[in-house]
């Protein structure tokens, strides 16, 4: 029992554990929780019966609730009926409420239908008075921005650019927000960018027609910055001029501004000798009107536009400046497209400089800086390539002036200039240049007409003359009486008149270059050497070399050119003058004219021998020797005395000559017609020779002989020109002596008769004295009577042989 019960445990466990499932879920069930699938599911599980099992617990809590209805209806129903009774009882009561309330109501509306209407009136007026007054409120609001707005369009239509934005800031600003909601404003407000764009539109196309305007008036507005400042210059230097006079030392007169403001052009001034006055002050805005640009900048300005602004206004003036500093391709052929070209520049220039100094920031002074910089560079460019073009002096001069003024114009404005100073002393080269190129024409001119003869002067007068033209002292010849020469050609007072004309035109290059005297005077010297070393020296170089000067125009030639070099130191103290420089207390440059005019006199001398030889040679080709005659004709050849005359007359030319000119051509002459006869005898194409033609030849010699003897020019020692042809004599001694033995017994020593007697040379003439003998056969007489004789010339030519190639082994 105890056991069964003990098995029966746990189904009664299972059973209690069911019946707590169920109660749970009828609880669930009455809470009315929602959804009730777990409940359900919870009661359908898998256990057998279980659906009944519920159903039966689920009636039975229901029967339990409606025994617990039936409860409470019955402990209230009651108080139910003795509720219904007194709603009974008060039904009467309330109907006739109804009916006074009713009765109450409909004559109260009758009565206050006329209080309505009358409230309503009034409702109505004041909803009207306070529209009115809204409306009033908002009208004086809106009128003001009307107005401002009338007044800009009135603005834009008069041009008032400037002032209509300052309208349009104060509708932004202050206006239009008080009545931003009204439609109309809004449409303001849309339509105010347009007009802002539209005036930067319209102040722009101002601007470029500004642009435009000054690049037109800039070559007016630069002619007449260079005028004012060419005549301030002529002012200061005359004023400083008339102080030293009246105080008697010089005064300093600082550089001033050529302007009087930097915006304007300054009063035109000029000096005159008797009066000083004053013309109309001419200022930029008189030929240019700077209005739009200032305008332009004040409209850009206000609209927060200033900087591109700027940019714009400094890149279209560089492209101007770019276009202004191209020069044309013929400026350099007149004076005035050089002077257009600097006007441009300097108008281009004072605009810039008078828009820096009334704007603020639209041009500082770097930006000019820069901008000039560029533009010096540029000139300098254009003014070396088209200089190097200019081949008039005159000019280059006038070119030279125009960049002194544009320098002293632009360096007013405070523009640095030094590199155009530079540039002037590249320019003073080429100038000098154009002057030699000048002065070698003159020189070849002056070269050309001369005659080649001394000066005559037939009286005082002429000779005052000659002498104001040139420094000729001769106390000689000026003791002699009228007329007379003297003793230099036409040329010369030429020349030395072309040599200061050309210093003057040296010096007036050198002026306004702010140098000082000694740097002037230094200048001057070495254009000065360059024209008398290379030029003059040059052109005397080739008239000596020309073919149709003769003899006699060399000697006048080598004449002119002592006369020319001792004139040198006078055009020393011409340029020391004209300078003010003393040469005694500055160390400067000498002039160069001794050595030019010595080298142009030697020249000459070597063209003397030259041509002499040349002369000689001549004579010497018409020479017609029968070398085979078998004896002479009794006379010297016509040919040597055409030749000896000859050289007579000329030595008689060369008396003017100084002393060791005239010898040396002399003796030069004398050598070279020993040599041309010696080369003629020993001429290889000559085969033959007689003993007739030695003795022809001898008459010859012995006349060029006695003409070195007759001293045909003085100053020769004793027969020093007779040596000229000791060569040939003793030579032709030999063979007419026929002094065979002596020779060859005392050939090698000093006192030797026959020592200027070559052993070639007497070898050479033997050969071909013994190739005529046998061909003419002219010992064939003595062929039986004289056989020694032929042995002995055998002997002596087999002797003169063995010494010749005892002196080539030797040698």
């Amino acid at each position: 029992m105890a056991r069964k019960s003990k098995s029966n445990l746990p189904e009664l466990y299972l059973e209690e554990n069911k019946d707590q499932i169920y109660e749970n879920a009828l609880a669930e069930i009455q809470s009315f929780e929602l959804p009730l699938g777990t409940t359900l599911r919870s009661v359908y599980d898998d256990q057998p019966n279980a659906h009944q099992r519920f159903m039966e617990k689920l009636d039975a809590c229901i029967r339990n609730h409606d025994r617990e209805i039936e409860k409470m209806c019955n402990f209230h129903h009651q108080g139910f009926v003795d509720a219904i009774t007194e709603l009974l009882k008060v039904r009467a009561d309330a109907e006739k409420l109804k009916v006074q309330v009713t009765d109450t109501n409909r004559r109260l509306q009758d009565a206050g239908k006329e209080v309505i209407a009358q409230t309503e009136e009034i409702i109505r007026c004041r909803v009207q008075q306070r529209n009115i007054t809204t409306v009033v409120e908002k009208l004086q609001l809106c009128l003001p921005v009307l107005e401002m707005y009338s007044k800009l369009k009135e603005q834009m239509n008069v041009k008032r650019y400037y002032s209509a934005l300052k309208t349009m800031e104060q509708l932004e600003n202050l206006y239009l927000p008080r009545v931003s909601q009204y439609r109309f404003c809004q449409i303001m407000i849309e339509n105010l960018p347009k007009l802002r764009e539209e005036i930067k539109e319209i102040s722009m196309s101002d601007l470029k027609d500004f642009l435009e305007s000054i690049r037109k008036h800039s070559d007016r507005i630069g002619e007449t910055a260079m005028k004012q400042a060419q005549q301030q210059k002529t002012f200061s230097t005359a004023l400083q001029k008339q102080n030293n006079v009246n105080y008697g030392r010089n005064m300093h007169l600082g550089r001033s501004r050529i302007l009087e403001s930097k915006n304007e052009i300054t009063l035109k001034r000029t000096f005159e000798e008797d009066d000083e006055h004053e013309e109309e002050v001419l200022t930029a805005q008189d030929l240019v009107d700077f209005s739009p640009v200032y305008r332009c900048l004040h409209i850009y300005s206000v609209l927060g536009d200033g900087e591109i602004f700027e940019n714009y206004y400094r890149k279209q003036r560089r492209k101007q400046a770019r276009l202004v500093l191209q020069p044309q391709s013929s400026m350099h052929e007149t004076v005035e497209g050089y002077r257009r070209y600097f006007s441009q520049i300097v108008g281009f220039f004072v605009v810039e400089d008078h828009i820096l100094h009334v704007t603020q920031g639209l041009v500082t002074r770097t930006y000019t800086d820069e901008l000039w910089n560029m533009a010096l560079s540029k000139i300098i460019a254009v003014l070396r390539t088209h200089s190097s073009y200019c081949s008039d002096p005159d000019l280059v001069l006038e070119l030279k002036n125009l960049i002194v003024v544009f320098a002293d114009t632009l360096q007013g404005y405070g523009f640095p200039v030094n590199r155009l100073f530079d540039l002037l002393f590249e320019i003073r080269d080429q100038y000098n240049e154009t002057l030699l190129k000048k002065w070698s024409g003159l020189f070849r001119d002056i070269f050309e007409a001369d005659n080649y003869s001394p000066i005559p002067v037939a009286n005082e007068e002429e000779y005052k003359i000659v002498i104001s033209k040139f420094p000729f002292q001769d106390p000689e010849l000026d003791k002699q009486s009228f007329p007379k020469k003297l003793p230099m050609s036409q040329s010369v007072p030429q020349i030395y008149i072309q040599v200061k004309e050309f210093i003057y035109a040296s010096l007036k290059f050198s002026e306004s270059l702010h140098r000082s005297s000694t740097e002037i005077d230094d200048m001057l010297r070495k254009s000065t050497n360059l024209l008398l070393t290379r030029t003059l020296s040059s052109c005397l170089q080739n008239l000596i070399k020309k073919p149709h000067i003769g003899l006699t125009e060399l000697v006048q030639i080598i004449i002119n050119t002592t006369h020319l070099e001792q004139a040198c130191k006078y055009l020393e103290d011409f340029i020391s003058n004209i300078t003010n420089i003393s040469q005694v207390t500055v160390h400067t440059a000498r002039l160069y004219g001794l050595s030019t005019f010595k080298d142009a006199r030697h020249a000459a001398e070597g063209e003397i021998y030259t041509k002499l030889n040349q002369k000689i040679d001549e004579f010497i080709q018409i020479a017609d020797y029968d070398w085979t005659m078998s004896e002479s004709d009794g006379r010297a050849s016509g040919y040597l005395m055409d030749l000896i005359n000859f050289l007579r007359s000329t030595f008689q030319v060369f008396t003017h000559l100084p002393g060791k000119v005239a010898q040396t051509a002399c003796m030069s002459a004398c050598q070279h017609l020993s040599t041309s006869l010696m080369q003629m005898l020993l001429d290889s194409e000559l085969k033959q020779i007689s003993m007739g033609a030695i003795q022809q030849f001898n008459l010859d010699v012995i006349q060029c002989e006695l003409f070195a003897s007759s001293e045909p020019v003085p100053g020769f020692q004793g027969d020093t020109l007779q040596l000229a042809f000791i060569d040939l004599r003793q030579l032709l001694d030999l063979f007419m002596v026929w002094d065979w033995s002596t020779y060859l017994a005392d050939y090698g020593q000093a006192t030797s008769k026959y020592l200027r007697v070559n052993p070639s040379t007497a070898l050479t003439l033997l050969e071909k004295m013994k190739d005529s003998s046998k061909k003419n056969n002219i010992f064939a007489q003595f062929r039986k009577n004289d056989r020694d004789k032929q042995k002995l010339i055998e002997t002596v030519v087999k002797q003169l042989r063995s010494l010749v190639n005892g002196m080539s082994q030797h040698t």
